[in-house]
C-alpha cells in the first residue's frame, strides 16, 4: 500500500486543475475535436493562401492582366507594382509554410509546430481589432477613404449617401462579428495546443510513476 508521505501520481486532470481550466475545451464548434477542428482550419488556410498565390503567380507572368494605371482608377496611385506583388507572394508563401505546419503538428501531435499559427492568429486579431478602434475614434476616415475609391467602384454612390452614424454602427458590428469569429478559432487552436501538450506530458509522468528504477 502506498504510504501518506508518498506523492500521488499526477494525471492530466491535475495539470488542468488552474484558473484558466474553465476555458478549456476538446470540442469546438459541430462538436468535433479540436484537433481535427485545427486541422481543418489549417488545410481551409491552406487552400486560401494557394489560391491567392496562383493569381500573385499569374499577375507576375502577365502583368498586363492585372496592372491596373492610376487613370484607370482615378487617383494619383497604381493598384499594384512588380515589388509589392513579389512582396505579397512571399508573405503568401510563408503562410502557407505556417498553416502547413499547424496542420502537421495537429495530426501528428507536434504541439510546437502549431506554435507560428497561433502567434499569426493573435497578429490577425491585433490588426482587425486596431481597426475597430481607429473606426470607433476617427469615424470620419470612413468617408475619406470612401472618396479616395474608384468612380466605377461598386455601389459607391449608394455607401455614401448612407448616414454617416449608421455606417459607422454597420461597420463596428461587422468587424465585431469577425473578432468574434476570430476569437473563437483562436480559442479552438489554443485549446488544441493545450490538449496535445497536456496529453504528452501526461504519457511521461504517467511512465516515471510506473516504472520503480526510474522512480
Amino acid at each position: 500500500s502506498r504510504s501518506p508521505e508518498e506523492p500521488q501520481p499526477r494525471g492530466a486532470a491535475e495539470m488542468l486543475s488552474s484558473p484558466w481550466a474553465r476555458f478549456y475545451s476538446n470540442s469546438c464548434c459541430l462538436c468535433c475535436h479540436v484537433r481535427t477542428g485545427t486541422i481543418i482550419l489549417g488545410i481551409w488556410y491552406l487552400i486560401i493562401n494557394s489560391v491567392v498565390l496562383l493569381i500573385l503567380l499569374s499577375a507576375l507572368t502577365d502583368p498586363d492582366q492585372y496592372h491596373l494605371t492610376s487613370a484607370e482608377l482615378g487617383g494619383d496611385f497604381e493598384f499594384m507594382d512588380d515589388a509589392n506583388m513579389c512582396i505579397a507572394t512571399a508573405i503568401s508563401l510563408l503562410m502557407i509554410l505556417i498553416c502547413a505546419m499547424a496542420t502537421y503538428g495537429a495530426y501528428k501531435q507536434h504541439a510546437a509546430w502549431i506554435i507560428p499559427f497561433f502567434c499569426y492568429q493573435i497578429f490577425d486579431f491585433a490588426l482587425n481589432t486596431l481597426v475597430a478602434i481607429s473606426v470607433l475614434v476617427y469615424p470620419s476616415t470612413i468617408q475619406d477613404y470612401l472618396r479616395q475609391l474608384p468612380s466605377n467602384f461598386p455601389y459607391k454612390e449608394e455607401i455614401m449617401s448612407v448616414n454617416p452614424t449608421c455606417l459607422v454602427v454597420i461597420i463596428l458590428l461587422f468587424i465585431s462579428v469577425i473578432l468574434a469569429f476570430k476569437g473563437y478559432l483562436i480559442s479552438c487552436v489554443w485549446n488544441c495546443y493545450r490538449y496535445i501538450n497536456g496529453r504528452n506530458n501526461s504519457d511521461v509522468l504517467v511512465y516515471i510513476t510506473t516504472n520503480d528504477t526510474a522512480v
